[in-house]
């Protein structure tokens, strides 16, 4: 067998900046929740509203970044201001004297995110082959999850090593924002809309999209299905939460979130390319399956130890579908149109999260988090069902491109 081809330029130096980027991210992402709840007195309502308003408020931006770099034809300068602000805005946090002014740190954050991730995305399809975009988008997406594992390290590093301020962690975090924006500036190049590899798409019978102008009917039944299982997934800021609740030491938290994002680094790849050999829906089925179940044992889990576990088997449901996920929008839709593609898929999820988190807020409070936990693996297992009945997403080398 013949070795699998290196990485392009912009693929290498995208995950570089994900890594940066989200070691920044998450020096503060797990703390924050306790922050929230035991230093500005938030309750699990009010985390689940400034998560979910946060990533409602990028969703648009999503949708009208990725439309703009598809007419105007360039995406690095979007990349590049949607990191910026994010890198400057995120380390507000450390002076944040009441829940609200967290929600306002936090929806600028996601502005910067919003700005960036359509365009992004376009651009990282638009730099590989076809039948390399779920290993491309698994790689980028393990180093974005690598980033995740050495941002909490670094937090119980200077609050347990340094002793500083929890306030303090969330300043140091500027310093990786700042040089990830940098990597991108130098090593990212624009790439042409459609690979020299890359035919034109097939007619309408095949159930995709019947021009190259149109996102065509299996585009939007997939994020139609996409949506259902968004409203069962909410903030990860629960698990957390939820951890804590068990008796896992505060301490602690930032080491367990890691390792969790370890399980994630490592399985991103391999995922992203089993869903180039095997086809996108049976490893994006696999992955929300494996959610329901992990999501059903949090809600009556009752020790450290075996949240612990639960946590760690969490992150292979990242492993499986992150890469899978993302490589079939850009399966299901033409090269010209493709930041508007993931405008729309990044529109979808993000204006799910406020619903799913605030809903699963109120259940939590109101009812028990074992009940929360069972509504979004239920909506987890319908996602997965209605998943089959979508077009094309079944074999290998994907989507409309061979």
């Amino acid at each position: 067998m013949s070795a699998r081809p290196h990485f392009s330029r912009n693929v290498r130096a995208f995950a570089a900046v994900s890594l940066l980027a989200d070691v920044s991210s998450e020096m503060i992402y797990p703390l924050l929740p306790l922050f929230l709840s035991a230093v500005l007195g938030a309750s699990a309502t009010a985390i689940g509203a400034i998560e979910g308003a946060a990533e409602s408020t990028a969703a648009l931006l999503k949708l009208a970044s990725g439309w703009w770099s598809d007419r105007v034809r360039r995406r690095k300068p979007l990349v590049v201001g949607g990191y910026a602000l994010s890198a400057l805005a995120r380390p507000l946090i450390g002076l944040a004297a009441a829940p609200w002014h967290v929600l306002a740190v936090r929806m600028s954050d996601r502005v910067g995110k919003g700005v960036r991730t359509s365009p992004r995305d376009a651009l990282l399809a638009d730099s590989v082959e076809p039948a390399e975009r779920g290993r491309a988008f698994g790689f980028n997406r393990a180093g974005d999850n690598l980033g995740a594992v050495l941002g909490p390290l670094a937090a119980w590093l200077l609050l347990q090593r340094v002793a500083i301020p929890v306030r303090s962690v969330f300043f140091w975090a500027a310093v990786p924002g700042v040089v990830s924006v940098l990597v991108l500036v130098v090593f990212v190049q624009e790439a042409a809309g459609r690979r020299p590899s890359e035919p034109a798409r097939p007619p309408a019978a095949t159930g995709r999209h019947p021009a190259d102008g149109a996102l065509g009917g299996a585009f939007w039944k997939y994020l139609a299905v996409l949506l259902v299982f968004t409203l069962g997934n909410s903030s990860d800021a629960f698990l957390l939460l939820r951890a804590s609740q068990v008796g896992v030491p505060t301490p602690m938290v930032p080491v367990l979130w890691a390792g969790f994002n370890l399980v994630k680094a490592v399985s991103n790849t391999p995922g992203g390319s089993l869903s180039d050999r095997v086809g996108r829906k049976p490893v994006i089925i696999a992955g929300w399956m494996l959610y329901a179940a992990v999501y059903l044992l949090f809600g009556r889990a009752s020790t450290p130890l075996a949240l612990t576990g639960l946590f760690l088997a969490y992150g292979f449901y990242y492993g499986l579908t992150e890469g899978a996920e993302k490589a079939l929008v850009a399966d299901l839709a033409p090269a010209a149109r493709r930041g508007v593609a993931y405008g729309w898929y990044n529109l979808t999820i993000g204006i799910a999260a406020l619903p799913a988190s605030l809903v699963f807020g109120i259940v939590w409070d109101r009812v028990s988090p074992a009940a929360a936990f069972t509504l979004g693996a239920g909506l987890a297992l319908m996602a997965g069902v209605a998943l089959l009945f979508v077009p094309g997403g079944t074999g290998a080398t994907q989507g409309g491109d061979g």
